[in-house]
């Protein structure tokens, strides 16, 4: 064999060129690897930061810096007791007013506010983004000292930045830990060996290393949008993507092991072999994900490069530093299930016997295609029903959180005594001139609770409107609709509506848009990959319709598990496309695994027969790669936050979806129903001498 290919994979793993390679990481982890552990410094975690610049909401925000010298967040103390305040409540809440003035940031704070109904008390602090989390955490520390009986919570858009950095600052570490744990008791019981795993994992963190400091200079240089959402799902995708490319790379070195004595050669044979198949793998999930980068989201846009960049990386360390490193530590490596040389092995049925319940599982979809792919694809469409249940307009303030944080509580208690959008007010934001006519438009509005006094900065003013519904309602969103429809009407204002409300709202707004836009994007860009792959038009789309099934049904079996047993409210508004684009490029990956190996296989004994051998000998290891991705997804199911937990859960429940009923039912039991042509328009459809069959299928093959 003399290929290009080849060739190059002989360089790769040649005996002077993998240490050159382990020398070439080594100097990449030790130049950019400090750029790693400085990703959370570029991390933009509030929702203003995920809006393209031409959202109202945006632009707002961005007027406001003509309001004022730093830029604030306003945090709101709560205090609250049920059978009324009491003087020594009042005057604990004066004495904190004072005391919340010596905060790290804190501007002039203002009350306390009595509630009409005598039992709640209410101070307003303004706080700049110098330390938010520490300035409310020394503002709980202070509320929380009174009199027995008196409750104290800290909230407004401060509290809940507050509680929600918090869980990013978090999320890094425990993803870490929790993704190399899980592929490292996984690779233990998948590989019988004490060694093996070693190799795998440290590539996998190398991988990482280089995909973080890449992620931070792109944010720091070139505006890239990354936040604690994306940082979490790279190092997920990174240990998953790694080691499944790890364990297809693996059981074909190993394979090559049993028919080359020399080590070298057997990794140039397994590399050139799996390499095309791993390849076009991260081809098509790298591509899926930088269509994202046409998203209006900021964060959407942004998850792109950075997922794009965690799966280059993780493929060209397992291409590249896994092969050096199994090579350099030799045969050894595997023990105590060293594979030998044995010449036995170059008849190719000799290996695919020592694959006993994948060769069962092939012969059954040989022997019972047209049952196999009916019943699959029936049982696949019932769990779509579950689409009635998805509710993907957004999460509540209260949703966002598995568990109820400190500014969840707050606003719960904010919402019963006083104006429930109090503390989240809708900003306006227009021309000086016409300041009277824009407070009457806005005092006029359904919806309103009160409007504060205009504050003015050269030529615009700025009014602060309260809204009788709580801030992150539908109700409040249609407030602000009607908010924007009677400011924009006054003539010359040219008034914008912005605060949280609307930044929710627009958020929303973007995300439908990117939902219509991406999705056929996405399609058409995995189909083309393919179809370049494959050669053929007809087994492409198959493997497409296939997986688009198989996201359907996960995303309904999920929606009903989300509100029925988890008790989740609905889904973040940019959920739907995000799991699409997971689970439609994962579920194309272990689809080119098998179909790559299916080609191999059928130029030499047909199609029926290379169908049966490509599921037999890739069995195993894509249903181990599947079972390792979804256990890495999974650990973001053990998080606070309800938008990954259900991330984790759905990419995790759809890969095991894919793994064990699409690639090793309804997938091969298309395929052989429509035996040669799969492969319309290549050579492959066209009618060839049949090949004589091995025994042990001669029942089942019928070509």
């Amino acid at each position: 064999m003399s290929t290009w290919a080849h060739r190059l994979a002989a360089v790769i793993s040649g005996r002077r060129a993998k240490w050159a390679v382990l020398a070439i990481w080594v100097v990449l982890l030790a130049a950019l690897g400090p750029l790693a552990g400085k990703l959370g410094d570029v991390e933009e975690n509030d929702a203003a930061s995920w809006l393209p610049g031409g959202a109202e909401s945006t632009q707002v925000v961005q007027l406001q810096e003509r309001f004022r010298a730093d830029e604030t967040m306003l945090a709101v103390i709560v205090y609250e007791r049920a059978g009324g305040i009491t003087p020594a409540d009042q005057a604990k809440a004066k004495s904190d007013t004072a005391a919340f003035a010596k905060l790290p940031g804190a501007q002039q704070p203002q009350g306390p506010f009595p509630a009409r109904d005598g039992k709640a008390l209410q101070t307003l602090v303004p706080l700049t983004d110098v330390d938010v989390v520490k300035a409310v955490d020394d503002a709980r520390d202070l509320a929380k000292r009174g009199p027995p009986g008196l409750d104290a919570h800290v909230t407004g858009p401060a509290g809940g930045g507050a509680d929600m950095f918090k869980v990013f600052e978090s999320i890094d570490g425990f993803l870490l830990l929790a993704a190399g744990s899980v592929v490292i008791v996984l690779l233990l019981f998948i590989y019988r060996s004490p060694l093996l795993w070693i190799v795998p994992v440290l590539s996998a963190v190398f991988a990482l290393g280089l995909a973080q400091s890449v992620v931070y200079l792109l944010a720091k240089n070139a505006d890239l949008t990354v936040n604690g959402q994306s940082a979490g799902i790279l190092t997920v995708l990174v240990f998953g993507v790694a080691t499944d490319y790890a364990l297809l790379l693996v059981a074909r070195y190993r394979e090559e092991l049993h028919r080359h004595r020399d080590r070298h050669e057997a990794m140039a044979y397994a590399l050139h072999r799996a390499g095309p198949a791993i390849l076009a793998s991260a081809a098509t999930v790298a591509a899926g994900l930088l269509c994202l980068l046409v998203a209006d989201l900021n964060s959407t846009a942004g998850l792109g490069p950075v997922a794009a960049a965690g799966v280059i990386t993780a493929l060209a360390a397992m291409t590249t530093l896994l092969p050096a490193l199994l090579v350099i530590f030799g045969r050894w490596i595997f023990w105590p299930l060293i594979p030998r040389y044995d010449d036995k092995y170059l008849v190719p049925e000799a290996y695919e016997a020592e694959h006993g319940i994948w060769s069962r599982i092939a012969r059954l979809v040989g022997a019972h295609p047209r049952a196999l792919w009916a019943a699959t694809s029936v049982g696949l469409v019932a769990m779509t029903l579950g689409l009635g249940s998805l509710k993907a307009d957004g999460l509540s303030d209260a949703g966002q959180f598995v568990d109820k944080p400190d500014s969840i509580a707050g606003a719960e208690a904010v919402a019963r005594h006083f104006p429930a959008g109090s503390g989240s007010p809708a900003v306006v934001i227009a021309k000086a001139p016409t300041a009277p006519q824009v407070a009457a438009a806005v005092e006029r509005t359904s919806g309103i609770a009160e409007l504060g006094k205009p504050a003015t900065a050269g030529d615009l003013v700025q009014y602060e409107a309260t809204l009788r519904d709580p801030a992150d309602s539908k109700a409040a969103q249609q407030t602000v609709d009607r908010l924007r429809a009677a400011v924009h009407a006054v003539p010359g204002a040219e008034a914008k509506v912005g605060g949280n409300t609307a930044t929710t709202l627009d958020i929303n707004r973007a995300a439908d848009r990117d939902n219509r836009l991406i999705i056929p994007i996405v399609l058409a860009v995995v189909f083309l990959i393919l179809v370049a792959l494959l050669r053929a038009l007809v087994a492409p789309l198959l493997m497409m319709a296939t997986v688009v099934l198989s996201f359907l049904a996960s995303l309904g079996a999920s929606a009903l598990i989300f509100r029925h047993v988890f008790g989740f409210e609905g889904t973040d508004s940019g959920f739907p496309l995000l799991a699409f684009i997971f689970l439609v490029a994962l579920g194309v990956d272990y689809n080119i695994f098998l179909m790559h190996r299916v080609r191999e296989e059928s130029q030499n004994l047909g199609t029926r027969r290379g169908i049966v051998r490509g599921l037999t000998v890739t069995g195993g290891v894509i249903t181990s790669a599947g079972v390792v991705l979804a256990a890495t997804f999974a650990a973001l199911a053990t998080l606070p936050l309800v938008s990954l937990a259900e991330m984790g859960f759905v990419v995790a429940f759809g890969v095991l979806l894919d793994t064990i009923i699409v690639r090793s039912l309804l997938l091969p039991a298309l395929s052989y129903d429509l035996g040669r042509r799969i492969w319309t328009p290549s050579r492959l459809a066209r009618p060839a001498p049949a090949a004589a069959p091995a025994p042990a299928e001669a029942e089942v093959i019928h070509n």
